[in-house]
């Protein structure tokens, strides 16, 4: 019974000596000795009862058969190399699309890069800032990272991590530093407080559960981005509000101080995934942050 196909490795000698024009760079090419190429071409000549290459003086030329087989081969090579690159692709999952707001990225996503790699090895995050909020299909992202409060879009699967908590906080090179330290939460009544326009509720919220009219609130500098607003607090230029996950850090290290401490708003930190999407990175990545919000 006749074989389907010649053997694979007699087809890449042809191949190679049809396409460089010579047995020595075939041989050269596949690491193997000139005899080595001239044997996998007599097996192919002997199975197809016809010559494959003809003695052209001092080298070879391809007979009519061997230029249909060289094509053939060429061609079965080539589209071999391409599916098999496609495969090795598809292997590497492709990255992870995280989008959140800016100031969650800068001040506390980054900051827990190195940890995520070496906690989740195979996660390969890419992270995109976002401004302005999610539309509801979450349009090219893979999930979001965020802070709200339902009412969520009723496409969304809703990962719940930790509840926001949000406080005042001061730099001790503010020049009121001292005067602030040790005062009640109903001092701040008095001060022209750094506000942000993302975050309108944020004052008034904190001083009606301190128990504190939220209509003797003053504000003073305004910033578009809380991440700015910060940065001016660090800087003593007044005293600022945020959510007590993104100061942490600072708090630790003394840049700045929560005499009033912080409270709860309503709102959580959550992921938020397309509804129904199975991809298994999503659990795994909603964990891990519940740990470290945690």
């Amino acid at each position: 019974m006749s074989r389907p196909l010649p053997p694979l490795n007699a087809l890449r000698a042809f191949e190679a000596a049809a396409r460089l024009g010579s047995v020595s760079r075939a041989a050269g090419e596949l690491h193997v000795t000139h005899g080595a190429v001239s044997r996998h071409i007599r097996t192919l000549e002997e199975a197809l009862g016809r010559p494959l290459f003809v003695r052209d003086g001092r080298g070879l030329a391809l007979t009519a058969d061997g230029l249909r087989l060289r094509d053939l081969a060429g061609d079965a090579f080539s589209s071999l190399q391409s599916g098999w690159a496609a495969l090795q692709r598809d292997r590497r999952p492709s990255a992870f699309v995280l989008g959140c707001p800016g100031s969650l990225l800068a001040r506390w996503v980054i900051p827990r890069l190195e940890r995520l790699a070496v906690d989740l090895p195979t996660l390969t995050l890419h992270l995109s800032a976002q401004e302005g909020g999610f539309d509801d299909a979450l349009t090219g992202l893979d999930a979001a990272l965020l802070v709200g409060e339902a009412p969520w879009p009723t496409g969304w699967d809703v990962h719940p991590l930790v509840p926001e908590r949000i406080g005042p906080v001061v730099s001790p090179r503010h020049a009121g530093f001292v005067r602030l330290e040790r005062a009640p939460a109903s001092a701040l009544a008095n001060e022209a407080v750094l506000h942000t326009a993302s975050r309108p509720q944020a004052w008034p919220r904190w001083f009606e559960a301190r128990g504190v009219d939220a209509g003797q609130l003053r504000l003073g500098a305004g910033f578009d981005h809380l991440t700015y607003l910060l940065e001016a607090a660090v800087a003593g230029l007044g005293v600022a509000i945020a959510p007590q996950e993104l100061v942490q850090a600072d708090l630790e290290s003394g840049r700045l101080v929560a005499p009033w401490g912080f409270v709860d708003t309503g709102g959580e930190w959550a992921l938020c995934t397309r509804r129904g999407n199975p991809d298994p990175r999503i659990p795994a990545l909603a964990t891990w942050l519940r740990a470290m919000l945690a």
